[in-house]
């Protein structure tokens, strides 16, 4: 409470602006010292009345019959969202239908599955004929076949496609069609002169789907967490997650009394739930057959290219003149040029290249980030990039925070609190895991303030209901927020691909990022946020896939927010005319 109320006097615009900084973070680090070693709030059933969604329109969407969960166990569901939330539930889940995917028995053949090797691309030709031009639509055909050579029959395989001229640090990502045949068309719009390479690569065949469907159905516990209740000298260590296999009697039931959302452990033998003191990942529990993980082979089956079959290039004419007015048929979120991010989508993409650029445009406002490490990522970028702008030791664990950084010269707050349960970080207090929602009340908001929120890669595991689920609530709190405070500019981080081991697909697959990504833009569909398409930021990209993208991504993904956040500012070589 005492940090709220600190917050709430915070008032960036008049005199005396270091010294209520100072006090500021002063006020910060006093609160943080004192709920480290307060106890947890005891666990209660919840008791608080759940606001009610104010949902956008879904009226044209059709409903899927999500796969049918296993009969409960216990009291609780991995499968469930609010009662409210149900009919959207239902609709939502048209936006991830995937093609059915082979069943696998248990005596499979791998040469039956999808071999990039012995997989084809063909460049089609231009339907009118002639030579490319700038405006065009080009399309790709892609023809799986399995590693004895043979057609495969059906879809479901994972390919991203990007089109791309290394010389002029061009790429943009293509859209993939499935034809359910074991065929693919890829799509690209041609957006720059001079060659441009075609890219298709094989994420996962099929057959790995039809794993990482059922892992999520049957072991959507796969990675666990635990909890320290402490009490004097005696302390237990128990197990928990979004859901227990247990009677009542047997568990902590620490689901939040103002969001709904659900986090339980085992009760420990000899103290209280009171008592719960830590949260952390416990571990993960890998179940997975010989056969299975050979579907998941790096450089074999998972995130190979496809060679093509015949050229890979084409070479692009400027636009003719009798077409300067042709709009762009396919049109991405952007596309990259000479390394910068250029938006289609709308958004006037600035460039910040100068610490004095970013310091000017974030000049008396206040930027909260909330979520995963990929949104830390973007605290970490500003505070060693900013020579002003001053990060305090709030003595709290660097991966977790929460963190704090002041420029008091330009009057610039930047905070930083990850998302609450659950969250796969290393030891933290239980009484800092804290929802966004719950966060999102206390902002006051206005035209000084951003809100940026990125939360997709620690809920790979489960099933997407809990996804579902946390993003409902953030989007009930957004709402509430830009009521309140209209002026308030809220951007909202997608996923984005990353590099993938065995370990790192079966509990963050792009397959499952992919899934979570389009839940994500679904339900943030028609509310006022902005959105930083890293999805497509980082296929477009020649640098490798990363959980944690590389520097030049990110600077481009920092200029988009900054465009954001001062559309008036920097310079426009980003901007594009097409």
């Amino acid at each position: 409470m005492r940090a709220r109320i600190c917050l709430n006097r915070f008032t960036p615009k008049h005199g005396a602006i270091a010294l209520v900084l100072a006090v500021f973070a002063v006020c910060f680090m006093l609160y943080y010292v004192n709920v480290f070693y307060e106890k947890s709030p005891t666990s209660t059933e919840p008791e608080k009345k759940i606001p009610i969604a104010v949902a956008s329109a879904y009226s044209t969407a059709t409903p899927i019959r999500l796969t049918k969960p296993p009969k409960s166990t216990s009291v609780c569901s991995f499968h469930s969202v609010l009662p409210q939330d149900n009919l959207e539930l239902n609709l939502l889940s048209s936006s991830i239908a995937w093609p059915e995917t082979p069943p696998l028995l248990s005596n499979f053949f791998l040469n039956d599955t999808s071999d990039p090797a012995h997989s084809t691309f063909t460049i089609l030709p231009r339907k009118d004929g002639g030579s490319w031009h700038i405006g065009d639509q080009l399309e790709v055909l892609i023809k799986m076949n399995d590693f004895l050579g043979r057609p495969k029959k059906s879809g479901g395989d994972v390919l991203f496609a990007r089109l791309h001229n290394p010389n002029v640090r061009a790429g943009v990502a293509g859209r993939v069609s499935d034809h359910g045949d074991g065929s693919y068309t890829a799509v690209f719009p041609l957006l720059w002169e001079g060659r441009a390479q075609v890219e298709v690569t094989l994420v996962h065949p099929s057959e790995a789907v039809t794993v990482l469907r059922k892992l999520n159905l049957e072991q959507p516990d796969r990675i666990y967490f635990q909890s320290i209740f402490r009490s004097g000298r005696v302390s237990e260590t128990t197990t928990c997650n979004v859901c227990l296999k247990a009677p009542k009697e047997k568990l902590c039931n620490f689901t939040d009394p103002y969001t709904g959302e659900p986090w339980f452990c085992y009760k420990p033998k000899k103290l209280n739930c009171d008592s719960r003191f830590t949260h952390a990942k416990g571990g993960f529990n890998k179940k997975l057959t010989r056969m299975e993980e050979k579907l998941f082979q790096s450089g074999v089956n998972m995130k190979v290219s496809i060679p093509a079959s015949g050229l890979s290039n084409i070479t692009i004419s400027p636009k003719p003149q009798e077409e300067t007015n042709q709009s762009i048929k396919t049109k991405p979120a952007g596309y990259y040029y000479q390394g910068v991010w250029r938006a289609l989508d709308g958004t006037r993409v600035l460039q910040f290249n100068t610490s004095t650029a970013v310091s000017q445009c974030l000049k008396g406002k206040v930027l909260h980030l909330y979520g995963d490490s990929t949104i830390r990522q973007w605290f970490e970028y500003l505070t060693e990039s900013l020579p002003g702008l001053k990060k305090f030791d709030l003595k709290t664990p660097k991966q977790n925070g929460p963190f704090l950084a002041l420029d008091p010269e330009n009057n610039i707050l930047v905070t930083f609190r990850c998302h609450g349960p659950p969250i796969r970080f290393g030891t933290m207090p239980a009484n800092q895991a804290r929802y966004i929602a719950s966060e999102l009340d206390s902002v006051i908001g206005g035209k000084d303030t951003v809100v940026v929120i990125g939360v997709w890669s620690h809920f790979s595991t489960f099933p997407i209901e809990v996804y579902i689920r946390r993003l409902l609530s953030i989007r009930r709190a957004v709402v509430r927020l830009l009521t309140k405070a209209p002026g308030t500019v809220v951007i909202i981080r997608t996923a984005n691909p990353k590099a993938l081991t065995v370990y790192e697909t079966l509990t963050n697959s792009d397959w499952y990022s992919l899934q979570r990504d389009k839940v994500l833009r679904e339900i943030f569909k028609g509310v006022n946020v902005q959105l930083v398409d890293a999805w497509e930021m980082t296929i477009a990209h020649h640098l490798p896939h990363s959980l944690h993208p590389q520097l030049p991504i990110i600077k481009n993904m920092i200029d988009v927010i900054l465009s954001h956040t001062c559309p008036a500012a920097g310079s426009s070589e980003g901007e594009t005319k097409l």
